[in-house]
């Protein structure tokens, strides 16, 4: 029977997970916590061999919920990850949660409801809130959570319900996967975004209500955000060589202002002509940037951190995409397995 048209009632929920200890206490008991009475709620972690104690950490709870189970990835790699856990049968819904990430309450019932509203929905999502540690993981959630930072990820700014082009720790019906088929394993990241994008070209639509909140552990350093954009760009540009289209063009706008920046720059050294043009685009960025950083700092003190972050997501994100368009599309070239490691 089409998942459409049941009740909804058993739910999975896929944790890809490695070397994530404390974390993963956080997220499994956040799922305890839910609500889910009514429902046949089953966890699954899907650990990458983890050697930090993670293992452990989930032991504690699969010895007394047998809800919660542990299923090895010997691959370790997010995608297998998560086919690994939503692959068997016995679900009506399958939610994919990070590790780093904790639920609402009403997380898994809000989701369902959502599908159950709306038919001809494939999946359902909501707001992500982020946790702060520090002063410079509060800084760089200012700026994952401002439009001039990630563009219309909604999923992080809040700015729109109903239908999106994608969300993030995603609850779908059984049958997108029985139709489009699972998460694409060759890629370390952009995973999600890759399947929704499928999930929208099959006719399914894409729902976010701002009901359905999560938390996630914001990353603490410069350095981590740098490299964690750096290969979401560079991954993105396999996701369009497979699909032989560009799937958001807002995915461009980070590696034109990379051109525009640096072999810009040259440019207009040696082309006096261009040199205003230059200068003036580079002052308008700027300025739209400082401008952007004040009204999402919370406080003077915030605004210089924030800016570096907008920056750092900026151009890790665009140097990543250039990367992967010399590495895919001009040397097509494949993943690597220097490539292939769990990245989320």
């Amino acid at each position: 029977m089409s998942a459409r048209v049941t009740d909804l009632r058993r739910v999975r929920v896929v944790i890809p997970c490695r070397n994530e200890a404390g974390y993963i206490t956080r997220c499994l008991q956040s799922l305890v916590d839910c609500d889910r009475e009514g429902l046949e709620v089953e966890v699954r972690v899907c650990d990458g061999l983890s050697d930090d104690g993670t293992r452990d950490e989930v032991g504690a709870f699969t010895a007394r919920l047998p809800w919660i189970t542990m299923v090895d990835n010997p691959q370790r790699t997010t995608p297998h990850a998560m086919n690994a856990g939503l692959r068997p049968d016995g679900y009506d819904v399958g939610f994919i949660l990070g590790a780093h990430a904790e639920v609402d309450r009403g997380f898994i019932r809000s989701s369902v409801d959502e599908l159950r509203r709306h038919p001809e929905a494939g999946c359902a999502g909501g707001i992500i809130e982020n946790v702060y540690h520090d002063a410079v993981s509060r800084r760089i959630g200012l700026a994952m959570g401002h439009p001039f930072g990630v563009g219309s990820a909604h999923f992080r700014t809040g700015l729109k319900e109903g239908e999106v082009d994608t969300v993030a720790f995603g609850a779908y019906r059984r049958e997108v996967f029985d139709r489009i088929g699972y998460f694409d394993e060759r890629l370390a990241r952009n995973q999600d975004d890759e399947l929704n994008y499928r999930v929208v070209k099959a006719g399914f639509r894409i729902r976010l209500n701002s009901a359905i909140r999560s938390r996630y552990h914001v990353r603490g350093t410069y350095g981590k955000l740098w490299r964690q954009y750096r290969q979401y760009g560079f991954w993105k540009v396999l996701v369009n060589r497979i699909h032989g289209a560009v799937t958001t063009t807002r995915q461009l706008v980070p590696a034109l202002l990379v051109l525009a920046f640096v072999p810009g720059a040259m440019l207009a050294l040696l082309v006096p002509l261009l040199r205003l043009p230059w200068i003036t685009g580079a002052c308008l960025y700027v300025t739209v940037a400082l401008i952007s950083a004040m009204q999402a700092a919370r406080g003077l003190r915030d605004a210089p951190g924030v800016l570096l972050a907008f920056f750092t997501l900026h151009f890790a994100y665009g140097i990543g995409y250039l990367h992967g368009l010399w590495h895919f599309m001009l040397l097509r070239r494949g993943t690597g397995s220097d490539h292939e490691q769990l990245t989320r």
